[in-house]
């Protein structure tokens, strides 16, 4: 198939573009060109910003494709922007939305596509609510859209977390400081790899029952928030200090931190992935999390000029450590 990713240099995009260009696909990636791609000679690549349709469109030229794949919008008007450009010379299109859309607080912890959508707490999960509105309206209007919802996907370069960051959380650990734990640490959650997330993705290439129809993609493997970290842990041969701390108070110190708990990660969450194994036979989440952070390490020894602390996530950890302590806070 020839296939347009819009994006295409991102932590999930990046794992798209390898599997559908090791699947035989002839695969054109659109991006700004500012940050480099991983498949020089292995893709068409097209520089334009998306955002400017006749740049778009101009870049484009007179393409058409079996399949586009948008990786990065987030209001109705990006995929306004996708709609007048691709409508009438592309065959299927897949919108990147979020899983952190379905409706916080759950009303059940078994999350299915028909669970409303509904997020009082987070903007951006409100801005994607809306992004779905405006692919159901087109669809209604013939374009070929199907909404596809990741949730936490990490890659061997990106450790996940509340507080995620290339290597500094393996650092943290390593240097026996403390990791917080929202809540009491057992609210339930998946992480997916992001190969196996682009196992299902790619497989809804130009599936027709497939327009009209939203899908999350993640792993079957449900574990706690405590035992994320720990599994981090013992990957780095080490025992993590867990300190619990509230959301209620987490939010109060780090806003940015609190809103993406209390949007999506305070509750637990299962997401049942019969949907996607119903459209994707073949599809199933391969990469444990302890396989994952396996890979993460041998990433990272790799490229040991990553293999540096997070000041960042430091002090953002540092600082609700030291407010839950009792310690002074400089605001």
């Amino acid at each position: 198939m020839k296939v347009l990713i819009i994006g295409g240099t991102g932590l999930i995009s990046q794992a798209v573009t390898r599997l559908a260009v090791a699947r035989g696909h002839s695969v054109t990636l659109l991006n700004r060109g500012k940050r480099e791609a991983e498949f020089a000679g292995q893709v068409e690549e097209l520089h334009a910003d998306k955002h400017d349709p006749d740049a778009f469109r101009d870049a484009l030229g007179r393409r058409e494709f079996d399949v586009a794949a948008d990786f990065i919008p987030f209001t109705p008007a990006d995929i306004g922007e996708d709609v007048a450009v691709l409508a009438g010379r592309v065959g299927h299109f897949l919108a990147i939305s979020s899983a952190s859309a379905y409706e916080k607080p759950p009303s059940h912890y078994l999350v299915t596509e028909e669970t409303p959508l509904a997020n009082p707490f987070w903007e951006y999960s409100r801005n994607k609510i809306a992004m779905e509105q405006a692919v159901w309206q087109a669809v209604e209007n013939g374009f070929p859209g199907t909404v596809v919802r990741p949730s936490l996907t990490y890659s061997e370069s990106f450790v996940p977390g509340v507080f995620s960051s290339g290597y500094g959380l393996f650092h943290r650990i390593l240097q026996g400081k403390p990791i917080v734990s929202h809540g009491d640490g057992q609210s339930l959650w998946q992480m997916t790899f992001n190969d196996d997330f682009a196992r299902g993705f790619v497989g809804l290439f130009g599936k027709r029952e497939a327009v009209g129809q939203a899908y999350h993609i993640t792993t079957d493997e449900v574990l706690t928030w405590d035992r994320i970290y720990q599994t981090m842990a013992e990957a780095v041969g080490r025992e993590v200090r867990l300190v619990h701390v509230p959301t209620d108070f987490i939010e109060t110190v780090d806003p940015h931190a609190g809103a993406s708990l209390r949007g999506d990660k305070m509750y637990s969450t299962v997401l049942d992935n019969t949907k996607i194994k119903r459209a994707v036979p073949s599809f199933r989440a391969e990469v444990s999390l302890r396989e994952g952070m396996e890979r993460c390490l041998a990433w990272f020894q790799a490229h040991p000029e990553r293999k540096v602390p997070d000041p960042a996530l430091d002090a953002a950890i540092d600082r609700i450590l030291n407010a839950h302590a009792g310690r002074r806070v400089d605001r």
